[in-house]
């Protein structure tokens, strides 16, 4: 009978908890088709480092998916993050509204990323919608020299420049139509910064698997060290299902609880360019039926009557 009761106390105070943890509190549009939201999550927001992730839910029959964690508040309780509209899920999310809530928001997750380096010279890429201001902001407060290049498809798509220019001593941009700062990709920053002969201590890259692989090829034959946050595709995101495995120097790992940040020279970037695509086929059924569902909503709702009619 105790043991019933206090079940039962457990049931509802994970209830409250989760009510108040995942209600969306606010959202904005970075971009087009890249938006942020801030999400109360207390728990998670006292316990997350630079580095780490979280895994959300939409609703109980919705896909897992993971996203990093562009800022937090521990003292507000809120977590906010940056996504782009790729997919059925991110889409999905992408149409909810302040006040909305998610199932689940799970963290934080992976290890934290570790910042031995002191008194530096730390270049941060970040290609496309991806945030680095936490891993910037840690490597500034160790007494680096932090250097940034942001790189998108066009000006459009810059996100985040005025945060990272914050905790940034000098910010590269760069853009494929040449739009807005260097004309090229994100490498072109990363070569006239190494030309310049500037002693670069350390490398801290993430975003398209191509990006991160170019990157760490560059910085190869000089010898700097270069990390990469590895985004692969993750179900439990405890290490237990093994779908975000990763060959990295010869070994397997899994990126939820070995990662997400790996030595970008020991990274097989061919596998796992490989591994991304496997479910290509029904991302793209899923995303299909979504849109689809959509519009045959819209088209319901656009023949309600109205209170004049």
């Amino acid at each position: 009978m105790i043991i019933k009761q206090r079940c039962g106390i457990i049931t509802r105070m994970v209830k409250e908890e989760v009510k108040v943890m995942h209600r969306i509190l606010e959202k904005e549009t970075l971009a087009s088709g890249i938006k942020a939201m801030i999400i109360e999550a207390p728990l998670v927001a006292r316990k997350v480092k630079p580095g780490q992730f979280i895994i959300l839910r939409i609703h109980e029959k919705g896909e897992r998916i993971p996203l990093t964690v562009a800022q937090f508040n521990p003292e507000k309780g809120t977590v906010r993050i940056v996504f782009q509209e790729v997919g059925k899920t991110t889409e999905h999310l992408g149409t909810l509204k302040p006040g909305d809530t998610l199932r689940d928001f799970i963290g934080p997750l992976g290890l934290p990323m570790e910042i031995n380096l002191h008194g530096g010279r730390v270049v941060c890429i970040a290609g496309g919608a991806v945030p680095i201001f936490l891993e910037a902001k840690a490597y500034k407060k160790a007494g680096n020299e932090v250097l940034t290049i942001l790189g998108a498809r066009t000006q459009e798509l810059i996100i985040l420049e005025k945060e990272m220019r914050e905790v940034s001593d000098k910010v590269y941009i760069t853009t494929d139509d040449g739009t807005y700062g260097i004309k090229g990709f994100v490498t072109e920053a990363l070569k006239r910064i190494i030309a310049e002969g500037s002693n670069v201590s350390e490398v801290f890259a993430v975003g398209p698997i191509p990006m991160m692989k170019a990157v760490s090829e560059i910085t190869r034959p000089y010898g700097i060290k270069t990390l990469v946050s590895l985004n692969s595709i993750m179900v439990d995101g405890t290490g237990m299902c093994g779908t975000c495995r990763v060959t990295v120097g010869g070994n397997m790992k899994f990126t939820c609880v070995d990662g997400p940040t790996f030595d970008g020279h020991q990274v097989d970037f061919d596998e796992l360019a490989l591994r991304q695509k496997r479910f290509l086929a029904q991302e793209k059924l899923s995303l299909e039926l979504f849109r689809g569902k959509c519009k045959k909503e819209a088209v319901v709702e656009s023949r309600r009557p109205t209170k004049e009619s």
